[in-house]
């Protein structure tokens, strides 16, 4: 509501996020999520009106009973109420993990070649508009923090998204959030009961963590570079880990070849680039280099498409 704006507000939050998903009707009683225009014009209006800083909607993709026709249509709305960013997420179907997935009929989802046409129109109608793509599902304005902070090759990201500033250590507040320190990661408990019951106790709320090897270092390093800066220098790499790059990611880059023959990346001496057409495809790019996701079931994650 207004009131938990100006509430928010008054605390000190600078930032505001809204969960639009889609605005077609159809698709809200689909995953039960029922908001109108009007209801986050009106939201929006009034956090321009308390002065939040930025204004960025979430959406999604791939929804139950959406078509690239139904998602034009929530494209045009989301323009013309001009946040300042916006995310346009996949949708993961995963109902095995997901108790709240199970009564949505999978034959109800779009087809895969649907989904790329989709990618496609979200990318080419939020940059007609003048939103620039910052990569990994992000359009911002050219003057956003974001825009600016990759032009000067500052841009960052967390498990909260991109950032214009990396502090060395992030402190995950509340359910399920994640930790991220130097050499370590740690999450909190999932259930709420959980969570709570370890603050009663006057314990910290983690469930689980991970120590960070070298290896898992290196990789981190190389994932982020291509997410946040659209190209990898192997050479700074080496430096840094005193490693050789083709030896080291041998596997890698053979893996990079087809996406190279696609028109996805492209190399410049030592370092990669990736296209304009290979942007909206960052996480394929960044595959070759995860050996978490290359030993792992493929059907325990959300796909790329």
């Amino acid at each position: 509501s207004k009131d938990t704006l100006a509430l928010l507000k008054g605390l000190g939050f600078n930032r505001l996020s809204l969960g639009v998903q889609d605005f077609n009707p159809d698709v809200q009683q689909a995953i039960n999520r029922h908001q109108s225009v009007e209801m986050i014009h009106s939201l929006t209006e009034a956090a321009r009106l308390y002065q939040f800083k930025s204004i960025s909607y979430d959406l999604i993709y791939g929804l139950p009973f959406q078509t690239p026709e139904t998602l034009l249509t929530t494209l045009q709305q989301v323009i013309e109420l001009s946040p300042d960013r916006i995310a346009f997420y996949n949708y993961a179907h995963m109902p095995e993990r997901f108790s709240s997935q199970r009564a949505i009929d999978r034959l109800t989802l779009p087809s895969a070649q649907q989904k790329l046409d989709m990618l496609e129109l979200i990318s080419n109608t939020l940059i007609e508009a003048g939103y620039v793509y910052i990569g990994m599902d992000h359009f911002v304005k050219p003057d956003d923090d974001l825009a600016i902070a990759q032009t000067q090759g500052k841009l960052q990201r967390n498990f909260q998204g991109y950032s214009t500033c990396m502090a060395p250590d992030l402190i995950g507040m509340g359910v399920s959030a994640i930790s991220s320190l130097e050499h370590c990661y740690a999450q909190n408990e999932k259930k709420l009961e959980d969570y709570y019951q370890r603050l009663d106790n006057d314990e910290l709320a983690i469930c689980k963590g991970l120590q960070l090897s070298q290896d898992d270092e290196v990789r981190r390093r190389v994932i982020h570079d291509i997410i946040c800066n659209l190209e990898l220098d192997t050479k700074a790499i080496e430096k840094e880990f005193n490693c050789c790059f083709s030896e080291y990611f041998s596997q890698a880059l053979q893996s990079l070849m087809p996406l190279e023959k696609d028109g996805l990346i492209e190399w410049r001496g030592d370092k990669l680039s990736v296209t304009g057409r290979g942007r909206s495809m960052l996480r394929n790019i960044c595959m070759p280099f995860d050996k978490y996701l290359s030993n792992t079931v493929a059907t325990s994650y959300s796909k790329a498409l």
